[in-house]
């Protein structure tokens, strides 16, 4: 089992495009969103649910009220005022626990906290893996490991030889879950001041973690005088550029239609997946034999 991470240093990059386009090129895979603040693959996939849970993770005060009275001690010792007449407020709560603690009632407990929920479904291109992180929920790097560990289940109970993976943008606590432990990195950047400073900081990371970077520019004719930047940046740091994405609108389009990029009318897109794609088998497929020869 081989697991491919796609990565991008912000939102809109065109990452999950690539991903849905690349579910439909391949078979023996399970595809994973892992970008669990918002996910999306699911709008172009349309899933059908197989199994769900809730997810928990930290702890949250509840305060019973007929041991409450009022005493003001938690309000007075909470930093975040977040506290008011033994209310908590869930929002302002960072769950630090200090209020149970403190209270000579025990009125306040601190209990499991309830912070989203992850699904197995089935797709029209096979398994996928996806969540969703509540609303101003924290702990979304725990649920990405989460949907990773799900991911890897499912291919080793159906045989699947790899794991694509939508990863979050940026480089925080949910893309090191994402990162951990992969392969291969995929690298989707835009031709803009912008999207160099977050390439640079992306391939920072993926070195840490001693996984090979791989780069591909999208809507690289929209500024291609940036474009031949990237390339040459890396050309310098022997960096292995895979391939450049043209612009289309109908990308757009196909996602409104909830379709992936490869089966709507944009050839010169597809074209561009399609060598960016065998580029990314061939390196999957040389990273193998290596492991191979190493294990013998």
């Amino acid at each position: 089992m081989q697991q491919l991470v796609v990565l991008s240093g912000k939102g809109g990059t065109g990452k999950t495009s690539l991903v849905g386009a690349f579910s439909s090129l391949t078979d023996k895979k399970v595809l994973a969103d892992c970008d669990v603040d918002a996910a999306d693959l699911f709008i172009i996939l349309e899933p059908e649910t197989i199994e769900k849970a809730d997810f928990y993770s930290g702890r949250k005060p509840m305060t019973n009220k007929e041991k409450c009275t009022e005493c003001g001690i938690c309000t007075e010792l909470c930093r975040y005022e977040a506290i008011t007449d033994g209310e908590v407020d869930p929002v302002d709560c960072e769950g630090c626990g200090l209020c149970a603690l403190a209270c000579p009632e025990e009125a306040i407990t601190m209990e499991d906290a309830l912070c989203g929920e992850w699904f197995i479904a089935d797709t029209r291109y096979g398994p996928m893996v996806h969540a969703r992180l509540g609303v101003g929920e924290e702990n979304s790097g725990k649920l990405v490991a989460q949907v990773r560990k799900l991911a890897q289940s499912i291919a080793e109970e159906k045989k699947l030889e790899l794991i694509i993976i939508d990863g979050p943008p940026g480089i925080g606590c949910p893309v090191i879950s994402s990162l951990a432990g992969a392969d291969l990195v995929l690298i989707v950047t835009e031709p803009t001041v912008a999207g160099i400073h977050d390439l640079e900081r992306l391939i920072g990371l993926a070195q840490h973690f001693n996984i090979l970077p791989l780069i591909c520019i999208n809507k690289y004719d929209i500024n291609p005088s940036k474009a031949r930047t990237i390339e040459e940046y890396c050309q310098s740091k022997g960096l292995k550029m895979l391939g450049k994405i043209p612009f289309d609108v109908a990308v757009v389009k196909a996602m409104v239609e909830k379709k992936t990029v490869m089966e709507y009318p944009c050839p010169a897109v597809q074209d561009a997946i399609r060598d960016i794609w065998q580029r990314v088998e061939e390196t999957l497929k040389e990273k193998r034999n290596s492991h191979d020869q190493e294990g013998r």
